[in-house]
């Protein structure tokens, strides 16, 4: 018994058992992969150099290379930065120079090549140049910032992008009717919507509509019913695909920024909700928010910081999920409120003049007096007092003479800022 339980391989995986055998059979990265486009006819005509495929997990860049090993007649050499370190890359090197020597390329393919440091990355280099390899690396993170300049000048960036749910129902049909490598044997009962759902819901990545799918397969059995229930309880509680120090942290900030800035109440608390469902610090999110009240609403409506702040203090007050909603609040009051970057670009063009003239005196007649020889120097001289005016004004020079009539903030034509606009309209009328 002891030795039949030895002898015994568990199957490969059903993603792993599905990879594409052609390009043909290829499915998704259509804009760089149909005839016609570049990298694809590279392929075909097995002339590849090295290259980066940047991308999200499951949209195929291991059965990329597997394929472009394939149509170039060469060995498929595998290694994951993960697991394995510069002392294997050197074997590796060794290894494809002896067989260059007899005639045979080697595709050397580098999984989550990000995980290298920029030192280690450098082991790459000369193998590369010297054609002794062709290097195909893959990362889920942006090449510009995890890959060396060196390495990148050598390599070509292919960008793949998540499966829309169109490809990822051909993936999910085509592994239920395949009878030879798929689940076509086991007589499985999968409605359309079961199938859709599974499509939708498996956020692009091909690797896990299949896992998903075998694992609701075993759990129902053969001949057995996959319905939306079933793929929802084999999902479980999908985390969102977000990280706090990497591009999408980045991306995803940008995006509920961006949405605020444009007026989208709808898409501002989408973004937010993602943010926060991916584990997001709500304090970094609340400062976001006072920052966008500052940037993109202003005097337009002075009371956006305001109504910030105390989300701000809400949700410290309060914690998750209660404090969450404050935060909400927040966001849908500065994406519908009144938009002005005149406090900001304002705020720009008067430090930009301050650190060109860093040195410019300050009017005499401004200056504070506090002791005799100050005032016999001319210190406060001429000062007028605006609250001697019943209007509360009397004009008179702030700037110093270099600056001269600089104008840094002009207000724009909405909420507060047009009642601004008045009140300097008549104070230089009246000046």
């Amino acid at each position: 018994m002891t030795g039949t339980i030895g002898l015994f391989t568990p199957p490969e995986p059903l993603a792993a058992r599905m990879r594409p055998r052609t390009l043909d059979d290829f499915v998704g990265q259509s804009a760089i992969l149909d005839p016609g486009k570049p990298l694809g006819d590279a392929i075909r005509r097995g002339d590849v150099g090295s290259i980066v495929l940047w991308g999200p997990p499951g949209t195929g860049k291991t059965t990329l290379a597997r394929l472009i090993a394939q149509y170039t007649d060469r060995q498929f050499v595998g290694f994951s930065a993960v697991t394995e370190g510069v002392v294997r890359v050197r074997e590796i090197l060794k290894e494809a120079e002896e067989r260059r020597r007899l005639g045979r390329g080697t595709i050397l393919f580098c999984d989550e090549i990000h995980r290298f440091n920029r030192a280690q990355q450098d082991a790459f280099l000369s193998a590369v140049e010297g054609g002794i390899v062709t290097l195909v690396g893959a990362t889920t993170e942006n090449p510009s910032f995890e890959l060396n300049g060196a390495l990148l000048s050598r390599c070509r960036v292919w960008v793949l992008e998540p499966l829309s749910p169109v490809e990822l129902r051909r993936v999910i049909d085509h592994a239920l009717s395949d009878r030879d490598r798929g689940l076509g044997g086991l007589g499985l009962n999968i409605p359309d919507d079961a199938r859709d759902a599974l499509a939708q819901l498996s956020d692009g990545d091909a690797r896990r509509a299949l896992s998903v799918l075998e694992a609701a397969a075993q759990h129902v059995g053969a001949h057995g019913r996959i319905d939306i229930a079933v793929i929802q309880e084999t999902l479980a509680r999908r985390v969102p695909i977000f990280d706090k120090d990497r591009e999408q942290h980045y991306d995803l900030i940008s995006a509920l920024h961006k949405s605020v800035r444009g007026s989208d109440p709808q898409a501002s608390l989408y973004w937010l909700a993602r943010i926060l469902g991916g584990g997001e610090d709500p304090m970094y999110v609340a400062r976001r928010l006072v920052r966008m009240a500052s940037e993109d609403i202003g005097l337009a409506d002075p009371q956006a910081v305001q109504v910030a702040i105390a989300a701000r203090d809400a949700w410290h007050f309060l914690g998750s999920p209660e404090g969450d909603l404050a935060l909400a609040q927040a966001t849908v009051y500065l994406a519908t409120a009144p938009k002005s970057n005149r406090i900001y670009t304002a705020w720009s063009a008067a430090r930009e003049r301050a650190d060109a003239t860093p040195a410019a005196p300050v009017p005499l007649h401004i200056r504070n007096a506090p002791t005799g020889l100050m005032k016999e120097l001319g210190y406060g001289a001429g000062y007028q007092y605006a609250h001697d005016s019943p209007a509360g004004y009397i004009p008179q020079a702030y700037l110093p003479d270099v600056v001269g009539d600089s104008v840094f903030y002009e207000p724009g034509a909405f909420g507060y800022e047009k009642r601004i606009a008045e009140r300097l309209k008549w104070w230089k009328a009246n000046g």
